[in-house]
């Protein structure tokens, strides 16, 4: 099994494991959610799948369901990407249906939405979850970023929700991103960059993969492939930097190499970045 591979395989194991022990209501049940967590320690006394340290809290967006709200975001894409009534909205890695349902709200009932994922897990809990809410014209998909199940020119808006950094070939990723997309067409993707290379140690870390750390490209590099692509009106709209608890650091750092990543002054940033399809 190549590398590209071996990370895919990670990253659906560990998603598919959120997904089958995800609780109702659990981000309004504990201080780790998506809204306030200040003074919680976010990850203390949980199990290593807590990566809600990352995430913003959806707490007032109409569409919200918070049974669909696994704490897996790092931004909320739809807050920029100026969908309208009767929008073809494809929202990539759309795990328990979070995304895909505030922009229905957006897309009212003459639009439609449809939301790609690699976790046969995170498919049957949007499913489970749209079943409940009755939207005709979402659907979830089973595919991957770099080869989406999508014909070409489908897509008026793509939003993405901190997964492009879990996708090992990035610009492929971003080119089928542009092959679905209508002329005209725009995306609003929020993700995880960094301002410098990460220690060696976080970047071959499965635990930090999976959590949105360790397969993050550099600022500059990201939009890079975004622009040679070939999307244009580029633009960050929110950037917002992360800081990740000590007891995430420990399960692939010691004490030592922890207070040296402090000091070294590496950023991890949540970008929400625009581009349009000319």
């Amino acid at each position: 099994m190549d590398q590209s591979e071996s990370l895919k395989k990670i990253v659906k194991n560990k998603y598919g494991e959120i997904a089958k022990n995800a609780k109702k209501n659990s981000a309004a049940n504990t201080c780790c959610g998506s809204g306030d967590r200040s003074g919680c320690g976010c990850g203390q006394g949980t199990n290593s799948t807590d990566y809600s340290y990352v995430g913003e809290s959806y707490s007032g967006r109409v569409g919200y369901n918070p049974d669909a709200d696994l704490n897996l975001g790092c931004g909320i894409p739809t807050d920029i990407a100026n969908i309208k009534e009767g929008d073809t909205v494809v929202d990539l890695g759309s795990g328990a249906g979070n995304d895909a349902f505030v922009a229905r709200s957006l897309v009212g009932a003459n639009g439609r939405v449809i939301g790609i994922d690699m976790t046969e897990e995170m498919i049957n809990k949007a499913n489970e979850n749209n079943n409940k809410m009755g939207y005709s014209n979402v659907e979830f998909v089973f595919g991957e970023i770099e080869k989406l199940p999508v014909k070409d020119d489908l897509a008026d808006v793509v939003i993405s929700n901190c997964v492009l950094n879990l996708v090992p070939d990035k610009n492929k990723a971003f080119a089928e991103i542009y092959r679905v997309m209508k002329r005209g067409g725009h995306f609003s993707i929020s993700d995880i960059v960094t301002t410098e290379e990460l220690p060696s140690s976080i970047k071959s870390a499965a635990e930090a993969y999976a959590g949105c750390v360790a397969g993050a490209l550099l600022k500059d590099d990201y939009l890079r492939i975004i622009k040679d692509a070939g999307f244009v009106n580029i633009r960050v709209a929110k950037e917002r930097k992360i800081t990740i608890p000590d007891d995430m650091l420990q399960t692939f750092l010691s004490g030592e190499d922890i207070a040296a990543f402090r000091e070294d002054g590496v950023d991890i940033i949540s970008i929400t970045v625009y581009g349009e399809k000319s």
